[in-house]
């Protein structure tokens, strides 16, 4: 399977990715503990379809030293009783801020709240660019149908 383009070779999309990528690096350097970091990054990829995403965060985390239990209850966490409720705020923000086209009131008073009671307000910068900066990449790599599983942790770092 091709991606119908090819984002790494295409001058624009390339230009385009390495501002993103530089970015990101705001939060990845913020006091957002780095588990959360991923596990934001897999919620959304898992919400949005994105193969790519979702293999390149959940081998990254893998990596990093995140258990195969954890790795695998993402998409289960309301269930799961193997996150932190620091955690459990930061990906119930992740859902809202994702599936914004599908609740009118986009991201709840109470999902803020509960995410402002774990995290303090550079955390918080730092969860919502994340949000926003995932949902980016994924709807590149969704949109170009970019293909995933071999994808080699830190490739791009």
């Amino acid at each position: 399977m091709d991606a119908r383009l090819n984002l790494f070779g295409n001058p624009v999309a390339a230009k385009f990715l390495g501002h993103i990528v530089s970015a990101g690096k705001a939060v990845s350097s913020s006091t957002l503990p780095a588990a959360t970091q991923e596990l934001v990054k897999i919620r959304a990829s898992q919400i949005n379809g994105c193969g790519f995403c979702t293999d390149m965060h959940t081998k990254d985390a893998a990596q990093a030293g995140e258990t195969s239990t954890r790795l695998n209850l993402v998409a289960a966490w309301r269930e799961a009783t193997v996150f932190t409720d620091a955690e459990r705020a930061a990906l119930e923000l992740t859902e809202q801020g994702t599936r914004i086209a599908d609740a009118a009131g986009g991201v709840s008073d109470e999902a803020w709240a509960n995410a402002a009671k774990h995290h303090d307000e550079e955390q918080l910068a730092a969860l919502v660019s994340l949000i926003a900066l995932i949902n980016a990449f994924n709807r590149m790599n969704v949109i170009v149908q970019q293909p995933a599983g071999d994808y080699q942790p830190g490739q791009f770092g």
